[in-house]
């Protein structure tokens, strides 16, 4: 299909690349570009994957030192 015919059906073509047909463009009847679906990936997520191999300290949430804080502040 060359570019003035894709420009006029754009939407159509989106979608026929969308279900699945790869299309190739053409400028003055050479290829010279491909539409198509891009691929997506859908990550499966996995709670308690690490369960079992970490450990929080029981003080993990109490206040840092003066001489560590201090640091952390530029003092």
């Amino acid at each position: 299909m060359n570019i003035y015919e894709a420009k006029t059906q754009l939407s159509r073509l989106v979608d026929r690349a969308a279900a699945g047909t790869d299309v190739i463009i053409a400028r003055g009847g050479k290829p010279v570009a491909r539409l198509t679906a891009l691929e997506t990936s859908v990550r499966k997520v996995r709670f308690g994957l690490l369960q079992g191999q970490i450990k929080v300290a029981e003080d993990f949430d109490a206040p840092l030192p003066d001489e560590v804080l201090a640091q952390f502040e530029g003092r």
